[in-house]
Parts: C-alpha cells; structure tokens; sequence
C-alpha cells in the first residue's frame, strides 16, 4: 500500500511541477511521475540536507509542505532538464 501512495503522490508532484515549468503538453503520466519522484528527492536534499531548510526534509510526504517543497524539487529538476535540453 504504501508503493501506491508514493507513486500516486510522485505523480501529483510531477503534474504540479509539470504545470508550473509549462511542460505538461510534453509529458506523459509515467514521466510525471519519474519526475516527480526524483524532483521530491532532490527537493529533500538540495533544500533540507545542503541548504538546511528545516521543512524540507518532508519532501514527497502526504502531507502539504512534503508536497509543496517536492513541487520545489521538481521544478528545479525540469529547469536543470531544459538547461541540458532534454525537455523542451
């Protein structure tokens, strides 16, 4: 069960992050969720482990500021995509 709830809340990151980087058009489900799962631990390290943001080692939770501060990581992780031209 908790597979689920990581793939479900991966990809409800990804589709956040995807809407907020204007890449939604491009990505599929399965990329929404890669990227939302990888976003949610670069998030988790970039921001609470390198940058010592408190709340942020929440990142990818089921909760608001896990979800707020994955969509944080994704993000990054679609702008760092875009620089190395692997998403348009």
């Amino acid at each position: 069960m908790g597979w689920i709830v990581f793939i479900l809340v991966g990809a409800l990151i990804g589709w956040l992050a995807s809407l907020v980087m204007s890449t939604d058009k491009q990505q599929g489900s399965l990329a929404n969720i890669a990227i939302g799962i990888v976003g949610s631990l670069l998030g988790s390290w970039l921001f609470g482990s390198v940058l010592g943001i408190g709340g942020a080692v929440v990142a990818g939770t089921l909760s608001v500021w896990g979800i707020i501060w994955g969509v944080f990581g994704a993000v990054v992780l679609i702008a760092l995509l875009k620089v190395l031209k692997i998403l348009k």
